[in-house]
């Protein structure tokens, strides 16, 4: 099967956006056959809030786009692309009294794989490739699942 686009969609870069793209993305999902779309519901909403939260999307003004793509019958690709931030994505350790910090980390644990790509005028991508099957097969190794593209 070759990618098959699903959907685009562009919000402002507030919070409220991220259960609406949550929900469209679950919607669309399931619309087009796919059986379980938790993970995908997490990976996107967790990086939309990381977009709403620590780029300049959050600037009044400022705007997200979302990309979903279905690879296969039971992988998706979800892009998230904000007006960027001085510093690149990444994963990091929090401690458990933390509120936030896990974003990435999550998106780390439930993705096959997932990466950055730099776009024009400062802006990022942050992508995954998310199963939406019960029988997952297991991720790559540890260090194999996040790709950066400079």
């Amino acid at each position: 099967m070759t990618e098959r686009f699903l959907v685009e969609t562009v919000v402002p870069g507030v919070d409220w956006a991220v259960p609406v793209i949550r929900h469209c993305v679950g919607r669309t999902l399931t619309a087009a056959g796919h059986r379980n779309v938790k993970n995908a519901e997490l990976v996107v909403s967790e990086l939309v809030s990381n977009s709403v939260l620590h780029t300049r999307s959050a600037r009044c003004g400022g705007l997200v786009t979302v990309e979903v793509a279905a690879i296969s019958d039971t992988l998706v690709r979800i892009e998230v692309t904000d007006e960027g931030e001085q510093t690149s994505p990444c994963p990091r350790e929090s401690g458990d009294e933390d509120c936030h910090g896990r974003g990435l980390w999550l998106v780390e644990q439930v993705s096959a794989r997932w990466g950055t790509q730099p776009q024009p005028l400062g802006w990022n991508t942050v992508w995954a490739e998310v199963f939406t099957t019960d029988d997952a097969p297991d991720r790559p190794p540890h260090g194999l699942d996040c790709l950066t593209a400079g």
